[in-house]
Parts: C-alpha cells; structure tokens; sequence
C-alpha cells in the first residue's frame, strides 16, 4: 500500500511535477542574485528620511522607494512625463543601474504559478503541490522502512545504481520538496480564498492633516525613526498636494505620514494572517533568505532526477512481474508457490518453478504470500520464495504473512521448504525468509527441504536448488532463470598464469583488457566513452557469459580499473561451462562480459588493521586489496592452498608486497604439504595476535568457499570468546564482510 501510495502519484503527475519543479530554478535563484548586487547598511546606519532626501535630490520627480526583500533599493519616478525605475545606492542616493524586471523571470514566474492558464493552471499547480507532498511524505517512509527505522536514515544506501541515485537524491532534498509542497499548497489555498492573507486590513487614510507648508524630507520625525532594514515602501504624496501624505510600509506594519509636520498620523500593525502568509511565501520562494532560494534550486533540479530513476524502477518492476501460465485453483492444486517480493524480481524465480513444476506433472497454485489460506484441500508441497525489505522487514505482498500463520493450524500433509532471496551486501541477508523458515516449523508444519538462501538473484545457485528439489521430489526439474542483465562487453584476454596442475586443481590468472563496446545495448556508451574501460574496483564481480548459456558466472575482481586491465582467478571445475571456457581460452581470446558493483565488500576508509581471509582462489580480490594499500595500513593476510610448490597463488606479488609493508604479515596453510593444514587453524594459532587486532578496531573481510567461510565463521567465534564478542556482532558493526560462493 505504501509503495503504491507513493508510485501513483509519480506516475500520473510525472511531467507535471517537473515542469513545476523546472519552471521553480530561474525564481529560486533571482533572490541570490539580487543580494550580489544589494548594498546592505547595518542596523541603525541608515534611516528612512536620510535615504528620501538624498533620492530626492538625484530624482526630484520620486514617486515611491521601494526596498525589495534582498535589500535592492529600488527608485520610481517620473521624469519629463516618462516613467522610470532605477537601483540605487542607499549611501548616496544616486542611480547604479536602471531597474528592468526580466521579461523571462516574470514569464517563469508565471508558468510556475499557473502553468501560463490562468485559473485551471492554478488548480493544475495545486494538485501537482499536493502530488509533490504524497510523494515526499510516502518516499520518506519507505526509505524509513528500507533503512530499518527512521533512526537509520543516514545509514549508507544499498541496492542497484538506479534504487541507490535515486534514495540518495531523494534523502538529501526530501526537507526542501517537504518545505515547497507545504508552502506551495498553502499559497494555493491563499490564491483561492480559502485563506486569508490578511491584504484586507490596511492603514485608514487620515482625516486631520497638518495645512503648514512640508518640511524637508530629513526632519521628518517617523521617517527618521525608521531603519532603511525595516523599509517595504515609502509613497510620496502628490506634488503640490497639502492634503496628501506619506504612505510609509514597513516590516512591522503600514501607516501615514503628515508631511509637514512630520508625525506619523495613523498605523496598522500586520495581523497574525498577514504575518504568517509573509513567512509562507519567504519560505516558499527564498525572498529575503538568499540560501533558502539556493537550496530550494537543488531542490527543484533533484525533482526530474527522481522522476526518471521513478519511473525506471517502476517500470522494472513491472517488466519483472510474470504473466503465470496454467495457474491452477487453490482447491485443485498439489503444490503451492507462495511469494514475497518487493520489487517484483523474485517473480521471475517463482515463474520458472512455477512452469517448471507444471511440466513435471504436477498441478500448481502460486499467489502473493500475503494470500495464505487456511486450507489447500489436496496440496501436499508448499514452496515459500521470498525476499527481504529493508532491514530485515518484510515485502509488501507479504507483510500479512506471519500474522495469519500465526492463526492457522498445521497442515501435517503439506510438506514446506523457503527458498530465500537477498543481498550480502545488506547486514541482515534474507533475514525475513528464516523468520518465515523458523514461523513454520516452530507452529509443526513438516519440512520438505532445508533453508536456502540466493545471493544477488544467482542463476546458478537457483539451479543447483532445483536440482536438490528434484532429487527430493523423484522428478527431473530444470530450473533456469536469468534476470534482465546489464549491457555486456568485450574483453581481451592479454595474459594467464597457470597454476595448480600438479595437484589436479588447474588455477589461472587471467588478465583482460577492453575493446570497444559491441553490443547495441551500448551505442550510447561507445559514443560517450570510446574504448574507455568501465570503473570498477577490487572486490567488484564480473558477470561473464559463457558461450552456450544465457546465465552468467560471476567472478570477483583482482583489479581495479586503474590497474589497466581486469583480473580474475579462475580454477577449472570438471564439466564447468563456464570455467572450462575460460582455462581453454587463447591469448586474444574475448569474452562477453558486465561489472556489478560490490561496494561493501572491500576494505573500510581509515587507519585500522585489516584482516584479509581467504582460500583457493579467493586470494584474488584479496590479492588486489593489499596491492592497492598504497598508504600501507596494517593488512594480515591468512590464506589456505593445496601445495606451496604448485598452487601457491600470487606468490611473486605477495614476497613483493611483504617487502615493500603494503603486506604486513602472511600466514599460509596448506592441505597437501607439512602439517596437511587449513586456514582456520592458522586462525586458531594467532588468536592472541588476532584478538589484539579486533581490539585495535580491525576489520575482517572473508572470500573463498561457503564450507571455508562456515569453518572460518566458527574459528573466529572462539577466538573472539575472551573478548565478549562473536562474528554476528563484528556483522552488526560492519566489520565483518564476505564474498562467499
């Protein structure tokens, strides 16, 4: 609900909403520009009377001065029967330049405030204030929900490029866009006579004035006692008039001004309704508050940033939400899919075991999670996916879920299993697919399969889930989806190293360049950056394609753009499409390739130790963080192989980086030489060394196998036992990541 909350009024106002926001720069920068050119006296420096006097003198035919919010002194007169409006300086009197109102700015003003439509383009710029409000407030809570709380707001963002640009842009304006709808809705309400101005109460002209001669403009009392700073307008009386006086108009309120005597003959102070629409309409256009108008530009520029990545993740969502073929009635169906997905990415999983279980046989019922029934009359499977929102919450197809298993007794025929679908780099990965694993086996539904989670919508891991399932279910089940990729490109493969051929475990480090984008996905990319390499940096994972497949293998980097080349380290797995292709490749062989950022996995900013832990060739993205560990902080590398003499990864580099401190210490252990060790024993050895670390604020980063993390995981938990600590605190804290296949 929130999020459709939040997306309809983005999708029908879009282009109203930024034209409002766009028409808003030029107005909101007018008051900036205006204070550049102002010359402002101090409190007390300049009175009212001194200023007429001396305006009077360069411009005897004065009509009124003006003093605009920002501080111009503005002069109108009339001079051999022409009128004329000059800017001057409040010191002298005297003319700077001659005041002519842009054409453009009124033109935009206007179209800002009725579409250049007059009343209907009122209205029009009203319902957009109000669209603009429903999305700021609604955005804001789904940010809120995202970040785990609105405690959390500032916490750094995760998620896609798109998801990302468009919560960050939309965190840093959400007070200015809170602050212009408000105030815009109000000015609305103002223009309609829904409310009062208070415009209506004005000064009563006076009935007893003075009939002696004027006096001269400095001996007039009221103006003297009025500061230049205080000033809106001053209104001269009519030449050779005696009965007319001096309309003064300032900050606190209006009033007369006998111009002979000098007295102030009457004065209305501004009401509470006047006061308040002063302050509205300051806030809403920056008049008088230079900064404000500034920040409210940034405002209105983030508006059609917003609108396009909006519609973007929109419009993904809908592409990514499956039309299900053959889906079969609740009363009928022998297997249930239930799904849990935010943005609608984790249908497409559902799709293909959805068609995949229909064509092993079986009749199959799949609905929003939020749909649990208390009854499947003849289902005997149920298959729960879903994904994680925020910090740990739930989507919101499935935010009832829990709620109404709570109020349903088990089924003791329908058999479940939770596949769960999230994002390492998020602090609680796929946490609400274990509540929902945890909720229906502590209420005694019978489990199916075990938990398994899939990291960043991996085809592979899906597939090797379909497998177990099939074994499971006495079935053959193909499980094959591939989510919509980025563009890919070609690389050129320069240089290998070849490893691990004695052991049986043939590892290679390969080393590609870029050639100029192929794909027609990337005409623009070739147009705005040649043959330029696409940033990335150690850690980042390469999506590459193997020929054959559309599923594409992932591989995490050893290099970072500036290096010149993307590196990766591959061992070749027996009947691996992928890594058999790429142990087979020649020098000047290309592959199809895409980067995925993996910003969290890489070391922290700062001075504190690192603890790089890794084994196999997961030693290549921890290989690439010491060689770019330029400022030489502390980095302890453990690192587990086979034999030193055959598959010792990086050996050269590492020698060279101990030797020039961008490596501070190496602890190796190999299975297949000396004491047959591992890595975690290396851990379990240095514990006193290890514990003083984390003590020291150390972070530890993990990359290699799933099995090697586990043990890795349990090592450190009885290191750090004398410490009152474990790994899922280290988790919490942000100092502990892994990258684990």
């Amino acid at each position: 609900m929130l999020r459709q909350l939040h997306s309809l009024p983005g999708l029908f106002a879009a282009v109203l909403v930024m034209l409002l926001a766009l028409s808003a720069l030029l107005p909101a920068t007018q008051p900036a520009l205006e204070r550049l050119d102002a010359t402002l006296p101090a409190a007390g420096q300049v009175n009212v009377a001194d200023l007429a006097e001396r305006v009077a003198r360069h411009y005897p035919g004065v009509e009124r001065i003006e003093r605009t919010p920002n501080g111009a002194v503005i002069v109108h007169f009339e001079q051999a029967g022409e009128p004329g409006s000059v800017r001057v300086d409040p010191f002298s009197g005297q003319g700077i330049a001659a005041h002519e109102p842009s054409d453009w700015a009124s033109w935009s003003k206007e179209l800002h405030r009725s579409l250049l439509l007059g009343t209907p383009g009122r209205a029009l710029v009203a319902a957009a204030a109000l669209c603009m409000l429903l999305l700021s407030l609604s955005g804001a809570a789904l940010l809120a929900k995202r970040q785990g709380g609105w405690g959390k707001l500032l916490r750094p963002l995760q998620g896609n490029l798109s998801q990302r640009w468009h919560a960050e842009v939309g965190r840093l304006a959400i007070v200015g866009l809170l602050l212009s709808a408000l105030s815009g809705l109000y000015l609305s309400a103002v223009s309609f006579e829904l409310l009062s101005d208070g415009m209506d109460v004005e000064a009563e002209f006076p009935q007893a004035l003075s009939t002696a001669p004027a006096a001269p403009l400095h001996s007039l009392a009221a103006l003297r006692a009025t500061d230049l700073n205080d000033l809106r307008e001053l209104a001269f009386p009519a030449p050779g008039e005696p009965n007319d006086a001096y309309r003064l108009s300032t900050a606190q309120g209006d009033g007369y001004v006998d111009q002979a005597s000098g007295a102030q003959l009457s004065f209305t102070p501004h009401n509470s309704a006047r006061r308040l629409y002063e302050l509205i309409y300051r806030l809403h256009t920056g008049e008088g508050l230079w900064w404000l108008g500034l920040l409210l530009g940034l405002g209105a520029l983030s508006v059609p940033l917003m609108s396009l990545t909006g519609v973007r993740l929109w419009w993904r969502r809908r592409q990514a939400m499956p039309r299900l073929a053959n889906n079969g009635a609740v009363q009928s169906a022998d297997t249930v899919i239930l799904v849990g997905s935010e943005n609608h990415a984790t249908w497409g999983f559902a799709k293909a075991l959805h068609a995949a279980l229909n064509q092993a046989g079986l009749r199959v019922h799949t609905a929003p999670m939020n749909q649990l029934r208390a009854d499947y009359p003849r289902a005997e499977r149920l298959f729960i996916l879903t994904a994680t929102y925020g910090d740990g919450g739930a989507p919101a197809c499935a935010s009832q879920f829990l709620a109404r298993l709570g109020r349903i007794a088990a089924n003791p025929r329908l058999h479940f299993a939770v596949l769960g679908f999230g994002d390492r780099q998020f602090p609680r990965f796929c946490q609400f697919a274990r509540d929902c694993d945890a909720a229906l086996a502590e209420h005694g539904w019978p489990r199916l399969l075990a938990l398994e989670t899939i990291d960043r919508q991996c085809a592979q891991a899906f597939a090797r889930w379909g497998n177990t399932l099939g074994r499971r279910l006495g079935r053959e089940l193909n499980l094959h989806h591939s989510p919509q990729q980025p563009p890919t490109r070609t690389w050129q493969l320069v240089e290998r190293v070849q490893y691990g051929e004695q052991v049986q475990a043939p590892t290679s480090v390969l080393r590609f360049t870029a050639t100029a984008p192929t794909s027609a996905g990337n005409r623009l990319q070739r147009w705005l950056g040649g043959n330029r390499s696409p940033r990335f940096e150690a850690g980042d994972l390469v999506g590459i394609v193997p020929p054959g497949s559309p599923l594409p293998r992932f591989y995490s980097l050893a290099s970072a753009c500036s290096d010149g080349v993307l590196e990766i380290c591959v061992r070749k797995h027996a009947n691996g499409l992928c890594s058999g292709f790429l142990h087979d490749l020649p020098l000047g062989g290309r592959i199809e390739a895409f980067i995925q950022a993996n910003p969290d996995f890489r070391p922290a900013s700062g001075k504190h130790p690192v603890v790089l832990i890794g084994a196999g060739t997961g030693i290549g993205p921890l290989t690439g963080f010491i060689r770019h560990n330029k400022a030489r902080h502390p980095m302890h590398l453990y690192w587990g192989g086979r034999s030193p003499d055959s598959d010792f990864l990086y050996q050269p580099e590492l020698n060279d980086y101990l030797a020039d401190q961008r490596l501070t210490r190496l602890h190796t252990a190999f299975s297949r030489a000396g004491d047959c060790s591992h890595v975690q024993q290396r851990l379990s050895e240095d514990a006193t060394q290890l514990r003083r670390l984390i003590d020291k604020g150390a972070q530890i980063l993990v990359c290699g196998s799933r099995e090697m993390a586990k043990g890795v995981m349990q090592a450190l938990d009885q290191v750090l036992a004398p410490l009152d600590l474990d790994v899922p605190t280290l988790k919490a804290q942000g100092r502990y990541r892994e990258d684990v296949y």
